[in-house]
């Protein structure tokens, strides 16, 4: 149960990382946005919006949608009796949550965590049941409609034992928000056996803050992939998820494809903490500086005996005038594990480029194609519409000028 003291006083506490934020410059979004019962009739501007960010307004091919306007719930859908998908607050009604409820994120951790618990935030419940194994990925979307508004949500997802998801979840602002903040929590629990894969796009306006807070626990044999991306101009990032592999045989992968555009300032990574024997973990890191600034964090601890991790954060810079920094750690107090990192940092090489002219492509789809083949390169199993969002955000970049 956390402390309700400790909670508050976290209002005034700074993130670890990342520019620090006045909430009090920002409006709490609505919980109560109109609702919509059919995802055909939401308006074309946000549809557009949905799209860029891997998510079906139709909801074709998609075991269930759930959509966020703000701070509420607007639709609700579902077409799989495998798993249970609904407002976090009707979840509270209906199960004991305690269980789960700021167990993989404490609620103290910093003014964004402690604003959420303060709020008694809704979110998306997702539950896949026992055994079942979802044939098609359920799929979330977040949006800010309203300049100066904080969105935040209180997320949780759990995998039950021998049962396996995906999930694609979309963050966005409409068209006319030019400035706002988005803080989610978000908590998933994957029981023994039990496989996860997780993919969070973000397409935010220029001026959007964005404060994710992530924690994930793991049991036997389970088996987590986490692929987060951001494609667009966004002013501040700043995520560092957990993953904490409390079971034998856990494993998971964490690939983050992130640009940084001219003025956008962000900080990604993550941490595994490896805490039975033979887990195991990955973390890719590929990174493009535009003239953003740009920090990779990972780290990896080793706890337990058998323990295996590697940790890969490689960066290109494309502009003069930004910043890339990769900070890769590893941790252990244990014999018998073995770890390895490899950073890196650098520009194009112009022979690459120049070998490629010469077998017939201008100067820009040279450019495009080695970037496209950075952002991809030692990614496997990437979503095919992620794939086409990234070259999406690769021709929109105009890399040859």
């Amino acid at each position: 149960m956390q402390n309700g003291k400790d909670v508050k006083e976290a209002l005034n506490k700074k993130a670890s990382y990342g520019p620090d934020i006045d909430l009090d410059d920002y409006k709490v979004g609505t919980y109560t946005p109109d609702k919509v019962d059919r995802l055909e009739s939401i308006p074309g501007d946000v549809k557009e919006r949905m799209v860029n960010v891997g998510v079906m307004p139709c909801g074709t091919g998609r075991a269930g949608t759930i959509l966020f306007n703000d701070n509420g719930p607007v639709h609700v859908s579902s077409s799989s009796d495998d798993i249970e998908l609904m407002p976090i607050r009707k979840a509270a009604k209906i199960y004991d949550l305690s269980e789960y409820l700021w167990k993989a994120v404490p609620a103290d951790k910093d003014k964004y965590t402690s604003k959420t618990y303060i709020e008694d935030s809704d979110g998306y419940f997702i539950r896949v049941k026992e055994g079942r194994h979802v044939k098609y990925p359920v799929q979330t979307c977040m949006i800010i409609n309203r300049n100066k508004q904080m969105q935040n949500v209180h997320n949780i997802v759990i995998v039950e034992k021998d049962a396996s998801l995906e999930v694609i979840t979309g963050c966005t602002t409409k068209k006319h928000v030019t400035e706002s903040l988005h803080v989610g929590v978000s908590e998933t629990y994957i029981k023994d056996g039990g496989s996860l894969t997780f993919t969070m796009v973000h397409n935010w306006s220029d001026d959007t803050y964005v404060r994710p807070r992530s924690g994930c626990i793991m049991g036997k044999n389970s088996k987590y992939v986490n692929n987060y991306v951001i494609l667009n101009p966004v002013r501040s990032v700043q995520s560092y998820p957990v993953a904490y592999l409390n079971g034998e045989g856990a494993s998971v992968k964490f690939n983050n494809i992130c640009l940084s555009h001219d003025g956008s300032e962000i900080d990604t990574g993550c941490r595994v903490e490896l805490n039975a024997p033979r887990t195991s973990a990955e973390i890719i890191s590929r990174s493009i500086t535009f003239g953003g600034r740009m920090i990779a964090r990972g780290k990896l601890v080793g706890n337990a005996p058998g323990a295996k991790a590697h940790l890969e954060c490689k960066g290109l810079v494309l502009n003069d005038g930004g910043l890339t920094l990769a900070i890769p750690e590893l941790e252990s107090s244990i014999a018998d594990v073995e770890m390895t990192h490899e950073a890196a940092v650098g520009k194009i090489a112009r022979d690459q480029v120049e070998y490629l002219m010469m077998r017939g492509l201008t100067e820009e789809q040279a450019v495009g194609m080695i970037v496209r083949g950075f952002l991809e390169g030692g990614i496997k199993g990437l979503p095919d519409d992620l794939k086409r969002d990234i070259d999406a955000a690769i021709d929109k970049a105009n890399l040859g000028s």
